[in-house]
């Protein structure tokens, strides 16, 4: 299962069945479990021609390392990524105003993973990174994604800035982050079309998408570290765009 990984908890899993269930080769069951939950789980499955294992609780615990699996696992196929070909239609087929989040060189899985949940908890409709220099789609990514890797289309595109510029094309307002900059996240109007742009690990944003910017914020940092994790950061923004959004 090299090219598969495990998608570990109840949510995730139906997450995956019923947004990728071509994606699920095995949904794994704890045995001993008897649980109204599990057998949804396992009816879902079925209705989708998924394979159900029985499987003991020890050999769940062993392939989740640690992640709550309340009794199921999915083994999820690494999805393709989509092209920038697909961002037309993508667009034309909202029915509210777009919330993109763009990475811009983000090389950790377990960043982009965790970029990919906040972005699918907080209703954004693409994440968009760059082919070269960034990490794609792996299993680690699915795993630490728990599932949001099959909701959430993630797009790669051959040069972000080229990206940049057509969307702002398109009518969408691209703020960026930078530590240095003056106006604070929470006294920036998010609503409208909108994409949230963030820097790759340590170097931040890089020069072409920093100028392709409208307009650069800061989240305000009340202790001694001086910036958040990128996987962090996106979910602060992700979410206070959400409220404004209502």
């Amino acid at each position: 299962m090299s090219d598969e990984a495990p998608v570990a908890g109840i949510h995730s899993a139906r997450a995956a069945l019923k947004f990728g269930a071509e994606g699920v080769s095995v949904l794994w069951l704890e045995k001993t479990r008897r649980d109204r939950r599990l057998a949804e789980l396992a009816e879902l499955a079925r209705a989708a021609g998924v394979q159900v294992r029985q499987v003991a609780r020890e050999e769940l615990d062993r392939v989740a390392e640690g992640a709550n699996h309340q009794g199921a696992l999915a083994w999820v196929r690494v999805p393709a990524a989509r092209s920038e070909r697909d961002l037309d239609a993508l667009l034309d087929a909202l029915a509210e105003p777009p919330l993109l989040l763009l990475l811009d060189g983000v090389q950790d899985p377990h960043n982009l993973g965790a970029c990919l949940r906040s972005a699918d908890g907080a209703g954004a409709q693409a994440v968009i990174a760059p082919r070269d220099h960034a990490v794609g789609l792996t299993p680690v990514v699915c795993k630490v994604a728990s599932g949001a890797a099959e909701s959430v289309p993630y797009v790669q595109v051959t040069n972000l800035a080229r990206t940049l510029d057509w969307l702002k094309e398109r009518g969408l307002w691209l703020i960026g982050t930078a530590g240095e900059a003056e106006t604070d996240l929470y006294a920036t109007t998010l609503t409208g079309p909108l994409g949230l742009v963030m820097g790759g690990e340590g170097k931040g944003l890089r020069r072409l998408t920093r100028e392709r910017c409208d307009a650069l914020v800061r989240l305000p940092m009340r202790g001694q570290v001086e910036s958040l994790n990128v996987s962090v950061a996106a979910g602060v923004c992700l979410y206070e765009a959400r409220r404004q959004r209502g």
